[in-house]
């Protein structure tokens, strides 16, 4: 297909006479369709076939690139959008990709064209979904992109800190290595994963991929139940002996009333005084507070988190005002390696494209 770009309404007089079906606005807008169109004084453009209106209102999120859907639509981004201007921005819109801005009630009620929200993630806590459902606003997400990325990275956090990584590396910086007696320096523990016991909370398709991985090296898993229920299902651990059991606890779960501050000051007294706790799932599973604490009396081994429960961060930050050689914190990023984001970005596009054909898919609401 043929396409220009223009810079200004002076050239589309001229992309008008090249009879052009694709126009580019300065790399944020764009129309595909085709129009019957009459040129008087200013442009003037008529029976026009049905056209979706899509804005993308984080687009900076995402470094790969999005190919346009294959029906007849404009398509507008913006590289962030805070609160404020959603109603603006997405006053003509019949669809809106975001990935973490809030799109809550009080926006929604002003958007009445509004007819799919395509969250470009799993996680949907940013979206009132019962508002969603009153007014029959679609929701759909992305899912199974990070199958491989974040248990890669979960992974990388355990095996740092059951090897010490830090402080090793730390003491390397330091010239301790040069000044040792010694071929090697010996001085933080060293604990293989082979042979450990690794507790999963939250077993979906992340958990379930996670639990591939750590079988592949050999480590016996266990699958949590959920907390304070009274039976515990086939396959499943009771919550607290899993606490209580394994040398790594890894969280795969939502974050929903249920599982905010899943893990508290109950819940770290109840691990081994050696163990790892993983976070790659959501900042609210887990009290920052009682976590820092239990790090500093040494309650537990340690911990590594991938996510905060305000992101991008503000002080204060419980878990980023201290520094501990047992605790790594990573910028919420374990979903985004090339290949997951590029499947990410073809799934949210294959999703549009069934919504508009009227086979919606991944649909939440």
């Amino acid at each position: 297909m043929l396409g220009l770009e223009v810079e200004d309404t002076s050239d589309w007089k001229n992309v008008l006479k090249a009879g052009c079906p694709f126009v580019q606005i300065s790399e944020s807008i764009h129309v595909v369709g085709k129009w019957d169109c009459a040129v008087i004084g200013e442009i003037t453009m008529s029976d026009q076939r049905k056209t979706e209106s899509i804005v993308f209102l984080e687009r900076n999120t995402f470094k790969i690139s999005f190919r346009r859907p294959n029906f007849d639509h404009e398509w507008i981004e913006y590289g962030e959008t805070s609160t404020d201007e959603l109603v603006m921005r997405l006053g003509n819109a019949t669809i809106a990709i975001c990935n973490k801005v809030p799109m809550r009630a009080e926006t929604l009620t002003e958007l009445s064209n509004l007819r799919l929200i395509a969250v470009a993630a799993t996680g949907v806590d940013n979206v009132d979904l019962e508002f969603c459902k009153s007014r029959r606003i679609s929701v759909c997400n992305t899912r199974g992109y990070a199958i491989h990325s974040l248990p890669e990275h979960a992974l990388m956090l355990m095996l740092a800190l059951r090897r010490s990584l830090i402080p090793y590396r730390s003491d390397v910086m330091a010239g301790s290595w040069h000044k040792a007696r010694q071929f090697c320096l010996l001085d933080h523990p060293i604990n293989d994963l082979h042979g450990a016991v690794l507790g999963i909370i939250g077993h979906g398709a992340l958990g379930r991929s996670m639990a591939q991985l750590a079988s592949a090296l050999g480590m016996e898993v266990l699958i949590a139940e959920r907390k304070n229920v009274p039976v515990v299902r086939e396959g499943r651990t009771k919550f607290e002996d899993v606490l209580q059991r394994s040398d790594v606890i890894s969280l795969h779960c939502p974050l929903t009333e249920e599982t905010r501050n899943l893990i508290g000051v109950e819940e770290l007294k109840l691990m081994k005084s050696d163990a790892v706790l993983i976070n790659t799932a959501r900042g609210g599973l887990i009290d920052d507070a009682a976590l820092v604490e239990a790090l500093l009396r040494g309650e537990i081994g340690g911990a590594g988190v991938d996510v905060l429960r305000v992101e991008p961060p503000r002080s204060p930050s419980p878990l980023l005002d201290v520094t501990l050689p047992n605790l790594i914190v990573t910028p919420h990023n374990a979903w985004a390696s090339r290949q997951a984001t590029q499947t990410l970005a073809d799934q949210l596009i294959e999703s549009i494209e069934a919504f508009v054909r009227g086979e919606p898919r991944n649909l939440v609401v």
